[in-house]
């Protein structure tokens, strides 16, 4: 079958209007519109970049995804939404789980809330997180989520999020819950996604169509362990090359969903990018 087409942007003040971003993908038929998060960037922080060379300037400059994607919700009709991705442990769960609803509410059940850790130890622990166990922090908050979700009186006792009896609606228009796709590589996501999530988020400079299927395979496996099934199990693809012949590879090896990375350059030149990209891939 083949995989469905999105585009990832890193969206800023002075890249090319979100909206306007929105409206057009969607008049050009892509699937869904992705943003990333970085709340803060600490002043001199140590931690090396691990993309290759130095941190760019616009990590500094992010949009924040949940506001920036609700008002795409009210700007298009179909695009679906999504997150790539959120960290997690740097919310207050709770009022995570509201915005996370409420945007699905206003969208129609249109969001996918891409997930991970984060890696900048120096915004981790600005923004309360124990860094090196910030993977257990993350799956309580998503548990605590779910329980937000799903249930009319939740409560939460773990180790970082803990709370009485509460109400918390509106509920997510998709149940039980808008689709969490986890982030990270697969030695560590398999267990993660099986437990918790529904949907891996690989890196195309870190993955080949041989690994994306074994992968596949190993998270299967891991849910039907666990008797959840994994026929809705949801890959998508963080980047790829513009060319119908590799993307056709990805998708033979079980990806569902391939994002084009729009990196920030002038609006007028977004514009041109993801009309040649509507032309080689859709």
């Amino acid at each position: 079958m083949p995989a469905t087409v999105g585009l990832m942007a890193f969206a800023t003040e002075d890249t090319l209007n979100l909206l306007e971003l929105a409206r057009r993908a969607e008049a050009l038929g892509f699937e869904s519109l992705w943003l990333p998060e970085h709340p803060v960037i600490p002043v001199g922080f140590k931690t090396p970049y691990p993309f290759n060379g130095e941190m760019p300037e616009y990590y500094k400059h992010m949009l924040d995804p949940f506001v920036a994607l609700a008002a795409a919700a009210g700007a298009t009709r179909k695009l679906r939404l999504g997150t790539a991705i959120s960290l997690v442990p740097e919310h207050d769960p709770k009022v995570l789980a509201k915005q996370i609803a409420t945007l699905d509410l206003l969208s129609q059940g249109r969001f996918h809330f891409g997930i991970g850790a984060g890696w900048l130890r120096e915004e981790s622990e600005a923004m309360g997180v124990d860094f090196k166990r910030r993977w257990s922090q993350t799956r309580e908050h998503v548990l605590a989520m779910k329980a937000l979700w799903t249930e009319d009186e939740a409560r939460f006792e773990g180790s970082y999020v803990k709370f009485p009896p509460v109400w918390s609606w509106p509920k997510p228009v998709q149940r039980p819950h808008p689709p969490i796709l986890i982030g990270g590589e697969l030695d560590r996501a398999a267990e993660r996604i099986a437990e918790y999530g529904d949907g891996w988020l690989p890196r195309y400079i870190r993955a080949d169509p041989a690994g994306i299927a074994a992968g596949r395979e190993r998270i299967a496996a891991l849910m039907r362990a666990r008797g959840r099934d994994p026929g809705r199990l949801d890959i998508t693809l963080f980047g790829c090359r513009a060319d119908r012949a590799v993307m056709r590879r990805f998708e033979d090896a079980g990806v569902s969903r391939i994002l084009f990375v729009l990196f920030p350059e002038a609006p007028a030149d977004t514009l041109r990018r993801i009309e040649d990209l509507a032309r080689k891939a859709l």
